[in-house]
């Protein structure tokens, strides 16, 4: 029992070193990722650092969701690999401990990124979503122009639509406008300038457009008239505090809905549409991806430990496609169980149980010291992949 604790401790402490790592380097690719965006948030829209840190902070628990089960796996593989690579495996086994005697920390490592998942998906996610959201919108009041979108309609303003077909960010400068107001009752003026800048009052979140050499037309819808008007120079005013007062009473999307409210548009949903699946998906979702953390710990632990030193390479190429597979399935799990196709809770937890299933295969073949027979496995899943796509052929 000594023996045991030890070991495990060991183990354990062995796990952590990976799964740091995996975070740190998964996080940076994330960064990177959203380098240029973030480049462009600060240079050109004049962002405070601190804003765009809290943009990056309330974004991670998303990225998180997925990263944590992928850095649990890699993490008891690359310990397990190492075990075996410097003959640890060998040498506890000649001590007594059988393969089983190696597998409980490998389930506590598991369940520790089960839980700390689950707590992603159930509070962070949810939370980090209205936050950002929240955030958006204030940074939108703030400057206006991060909203703008080159030849796209924008209808934030109340009553104003506004298109403008280049945006000179340097220059702050606005090029080919139209705008249609219809602010004034019973009178639609559409203007149309070459030009023109936008300002804003700071802390007001009122914007003043002014426009250079255009055309206002304008349309008493009342007494049937209609008129022109050429100008120099044209300012119009937006207030966004109205907007804002009516994002904060939105309705929350199903990302930040919690479990009983998400439960609740399910049980009004008064027919199967996609909202209600989607609901459904959400709910499997924020359990079957914390579960993957166990499912994908016993696929890696059996890959680890039969991994000689002449096919270290392998077993972390074969960990790598597993997480890919998971993926897939999981992905697609998702657009079939969105739509109808088949139960949500299908969708989310095949995956899970595929890799468990295998994850179980070969463990069972690790403790009677037979080969993992990789390659049969490999031949059998081309084989199915490619009598899918003959099916699929075949019935279109």
């Amino acid at each position: 029992m000594k023996l045991n604790s030890i070991v495990n401790r060991y183990i354990l402490k062995e796990m952590l070193a990976p799964f740091s790592i995996n975070l740190i380097v998964f996080t940076f690719l994330f960064l990177m990722a959203e380098l240029i965006k973030i480049t462009n948030w600060i240079v050109n829209y004049s962002l405070s650092i601190f804003s765009v840190l809290k943009l990056i902070f309330f974004t991670m628990p998303w990225f998180l969701m997925f990263v944590i089960p992928m850095s649990v796996m890699l993490a008891v593989v690359l310990t397990f690999l190492r075990l075996s690579a410097d003959n640890e495996i060998v040498a506890l086994k000649s001590c007594g401990m059988s393969v089983y005697g190696l597998l409980p920390p490998v389930l506590i490592f598991s369940f520790a990124g089960f839980f700390i998942t689950l707590f992603m998906t159930l509070y962070g996610v949810p939370k980090a979503k209205a936050t950002l959201e929240d955030m958006v919108v204030e940074m939108a009041a703030s400057n206006v122009d991060i909203g703008l979108k080159e030849r796209t309609f924008n209808d934030a303003f109340k009553n104003v639509m506004l298109y403008v077909n280049k945006i000179d960010i340097n220059q702050k400068k606005l090029i080919n406008i139209f705008i249609e107001d219809k602010r004034q009752r019973n009178i639609v003026s559409t203007v149309i300038a070459p030009e023109g800048r936008l300002f804003s009052e700071p802390g007001k979140f009122i914007f003043h457009m002014v426009l250079s050499n255009g055309t206002i037309h304008q349309t008493n819808l009342k007494e049937l008239s209609a008129n022109s008007i050429r100008f120099d120079t044209y300012k119009l005013s937006l207030d966004l505090k109205k907007e804002i007062e009516k994002a904060e009473e939105r309705k929350k999307n199903r990302e930040e809905m919690s479990i009983a409210e998400l439960q609740q548009v399910v049980n009004e949903s008064t027919i199967k549409d996609g909202n209600y699946y989607k609901a459904q998906i959400v709910i499997q979702r924020r359990f079957s991806i914390p579960a993957a953390c166990l499912a994908l710990g016993l696929l890696a632990f059996p890959l680890g430990v039969q991994s000689t030193s002449g096919k270290r390479s392998s077993g972390l190429i074969l960990c790598l496609f597993f997480f890919l597979l998971y993926y897939l399935l999981l992905t697609v799990g998702y657009t079939l169980g969105k739509k109808g196709i088949y139960p949500p809770v299908i969708g989310m937890w095949l995956p899970n149980l595929t890799m468990a299933g295998i994850g179980l295969y070969f463990l069972f073949q690790t403790t009677k010291d037979k080969s993992l027979r990789i390659e049969r496995l490999l031949q059998r899943i081309v084989q199915l992949i490619s009598r899918l796509r003959h099916f699929k052929h075949v019935h279109h």
